[in-house]
């Protein structure tokens, strides 16, 4: 006679289990910046670039182009964009080749007063008799030109040029070029602007705003055709993390309805799906509150995943009731599969040791969270589902052996067949072995186009090569200013030698107040400048008083205090010398940018041994981080899976079984690994994640398959169960392929792939092979 059901325990214990998930989800707020993804930095160099991606000025800059109409139509969407933004205080600059009026006419004036401080050519300086003779000559000249009226007094005043000189020193090596005086690139119809914002670039909620404000005023001018291309770090962070809020909204809500749908066709009761509701609800709390503690934050990729632990964290309550006959006590069920499930257990949380200790925070997130989850899952199955089942009498609709599962029992006197696509991909990782690709880009959340994108408004702008950066540092401004100074020598001898060509830095932009003094004093005094006047307008048609304005500016140059780094605040120059003049945490640092590099061990020979130099090449730090990581993971992969075997041969204290469930695991690994040799895709360190959680499933399908098993029944039992937890995994992950976040996908696609193989050789590999006909029963 079957017990009485008695459901109440389990909807109290599932209202529990649902409250406390709610309180969990409602006080743990998930992050999205591609920031929490990143390391730390193993050294000098990888800790101050990635402090400087994360929140350095470099991130608030945002590059946009207007194309898909005529060049007139361009340039007046680019003057219409840049009138509608300098204005906004969300913006400490807006670039695009003309300046407000107002601004124009103040720096104009601050660069006049200031111009022999801060012109670079000393001849303007030089104010003998012989220097001035000639540049009365041209003085002359310009006064008989057409413009000569208009420009006299300026001609006058400044009778070397020295302002001209000083404007055409602090113009930005852009290779634009200029329509209707605004930007344009230089060999296609796209006008061009560039932008800084207030807000740091990883505060996703203020640079979502400055996107929006540029959308909206870009769609107030009318542009018909016309399309407006973003791009910058802000512009990534944004658009990743909308991306991966996307990914985590389809996940939750398509994994909830595959799953529930998958385990209501099995066991065709709600009842079991609220039992199997505890497990999961504790499970994903469980980990989302150690991942807080362990992190200090969850991040949402963490979480994406998790939701997709839904068909693996299930598959311990799954096995439980999928084993269960009707009447029977659940303790007899799990003295049947308690071991192995155990064993499982351990041996996939010891797979996941490389992705634990990984050293990215993001992906050692990953691991944590599945960790932690496969670890609650399994003790509330051992632990609390016995009461719940037997409260509810739950069991499977469909129990006890059949003609089809019996037909495929048989299958496995032919496992020898299933070595052969094995062999064939042992060939093919022997023949072609597929590289590792250890450069950072490989794990890139941005699809393609978007880095096409942005290295075509780069080009466009022309913005240095970025694969080398020099960091100058100093316990002032001016301290790094002086030191970039001292460092010009060294970079006129790299460009005659061919190893780079030009270098944009913040003395360029503004000389040190040392070197602004230095300039001033090599001025002649007002009585020895009004002898050379004098002696120079000898026999030119110059009244005595025509240059008294230029005797006067000079004299207050000699006593003008110099400029500084605040007093060019709010200008473009200002703007300019932001991302490469900073401090950081008490100290200052310069950044020295070469336009092109064409031989990276001769700058770095040249200054060898310098310590307050710190020479980056981009990607080669870039790339060792990735390096270092991915080596890192790898060791950690070889600690977990050797402890794995060990808890194996202990475990498990038969060398047939034991050997069965290492072959079954090894032709997963093998197989996956060849189907990456044969299409030629190189293995990252996303690659490797995914592999160690196929491996944990892979022990715990075929632990299951190798148990021994008393009659076909209990075959049957196994098998329809294991088929239950594969098909959530697989389609679960396989979901994962859908996303717009590289990452996700990556991990989806090996992983339904490794997994759907764990199950066809688990079975074939790992378990005996029968010695019974089939049963009459159908």
């Amino acid at each position: 006679m079957r017990p009485r059901r008695k459901p109440g325990v389990l909807a109290i214990t599932l209202a529990v289990s649902a409250l406390f998930a709610v309180l969990v989800f409602l006080n743990i707020p998930l992050r999205m910046d591609m920031a929490g993804f990143l390391p730390k930095g193993h050294d000098d160099g990888t800790r101050f670039l990635l402090r400087e991606v994360q929140g350095g000025v470099a991130g608030t800059v945002i590059m946009l182009g207007v194309e898909g109409a005529p060049e007139p139509e361009l340039a007046r969407l680019s003057l219409g964009l840049h009138a509608a933004l300098a204005g906004d205080s969300q913006f400490v600059s807006v670039l695009n080749g003309v300046f407000a009026t107002d601004q124009a006419e103040a720096l104009r004036n601050l660069l006049f007063e200031h111009r022999y401080q801060l012109v670079p050519d000393n001849s303007v300086r030089k104010l003998d008799a012989l220097a001035l003779g000639q540049a009365f000559s041209n003085v002359l000249d310009g006064l008989d030109s057409a413009a000569g009226s208009i420009l006299s007094d300026a001609l006058l005043r400044d009778p070397t040029n020295a302002f001209v000189q000083t404007v055409r020193a602090l113009e930005p090596d852009v290779r634009v070029r200029v329509v209707q005086g605004v930007w344009f690139a230089p060999d296609r119809p796209r006008a061009l602007l560039l932008l800084r914002t207030r807000a740091p670039g990883m505060d996703l909620a203020r640079q979502a705003r400055v996107e929006q404000t540029i959308t909206t005023a870009f769609a107030a001018l009318h542009p018909g055709s016309a399309r407006l291309l973003m791009s910058g770090p802000s512009v990534f962070a944004v658009s990743s993390a909308a991306g991966m809020r996307r990914d985590v909204d389809m996940m939750a809500l398509c994994s909830f309805v595959l799953v529930v749908g998958i385990l209501y066709w099995r066991f065709r009761s709600l009842w079991v799906l609220a039992a199997i509701g505890v497990p999961f609800l504790l499970s994903l709390s469980a980990a989302m509150l150690v991942v807080r503690l362990a992190f200090g934050f969850v991040h949402g990729i963490a979480f994406g995943f998790g939701m997709t632990m839904l068909g693996v964290a299930l598959d311990y309550p799954v096995l439980l009731i999928g084993h269960r006959d009707h009447g029977e006590g659940p303790q007899s069920t799990l003295h049947r599969i308690g071991h192995s499930l155990r064993l499982g257990v351990a041996t996939a949380v010891l797979g996941l040791t490389g992705m634990v200790f990984c050293g990215l925070p993001g992906l050692a997130q990953l691991g944590v969270f599945a960790a932690v989850g496969l670890v609650v899952a399994a003790l509330v199955t051992l632990h609390i589902m016995p009461g719940l089942v037997v409260a509810a009498d739950l069991a499977p609709y469909v129990s006890g052996p059949s003609r089809p599962l019996a037909v495929a029992e048989g299958w496995r006197r032919y496992r020898v067949l299933a070595c052969l696509p094995v062999m064939f991909c042992a060939v093919a990782l022997w023949r072609s072995p597929p590289l590792m690709d250890t450069r950072l880009t490989a794990l890139s959340p941005l699809p393609e186009e978007t880095l096409r994108l942005d290295d075509s408004l780069r080009r466009d702008l022309g913005v240095p090569d970025s694969s080398l950066m020099l960091a100058v540092s100093g316990q002032n401004a001016q301290a790094v200013l002086e030191r970039e100074e001292a460092l010009a020598p060294v970079w006129a001898q790299l460009q005659q030698k061919g190893a780079l060509a030009g270098v944009q830095e913040a003395a360029r932009l503004l000389p040190s107040v040392q070197m602004q003094r230095s300039r001033a004093s090599q001025l002649p005094p007002p009585a020895a400048l009004q002898v050379a006047i004098a002696q120079a307008r000898e026999g030119l048609p110059f009244s005595a008083t025509a240059f008294d304005a230029f005797v006067a500016d000079v004299a207050r140059a000699r006593q003008m205090p110099p400029l500084l780094p605040q007093d060019m605040l709010g200008t473009p120059v200002g703007a300019a010398m932001a991302p490469l003049l900073f401090a950081r945490g008490g100290q200052w640092f310069g950044l020295v940018f070469p336009e092109s590099v064409k031989d990276h061990q001769a700058v770095e020979r040249a200054l060898a041994g310098q310590s307050d130099v710190l020479v980056l090449d981009m990607r080669r730090e870039v790339d060792s981080l990735s390096a270092y990581h991915t080596g890192r993971t790898l060791r950690w992969m070889a600690v977990g899976s050797a402890l794995a075997f060990v808890v194996l041969l202990v475990g498990l204290s038969d060398a047939g079984r034991m050997f069965r469930v290492i072959a079954a695991v090894g032709a997963v690994q093998i197989t996956v690994l060849g189907a990456f040799a044969l299409l030629h895709q190189p293995l990252t360190l996303i690659h490797l994640i995914a592999l160690q959680f196929v491996l944990g499933v892979s022990l715990d399908y075929a632990l299951f398959f190798a148990r021994s098993q008393l009659d076909a029944e209990e075959r049957a039992r196994t098998m329809r169960t294991l088929l239950t937890c594969n098909a959530m995994t697989v389609l679960t992950f396989g979901l994962l392929a859908a996303c717009q976040t590289p990452l996700l996908r990556e991990i989806g696609i090996t992983v339904a792939f490794g997994v759907a193989l764990a199950m066809i050789y688990g079975f074939l590999l790992a378990g005996q092979r029968p010695n019974i006909g089939p049963p009459d029963r159908p």
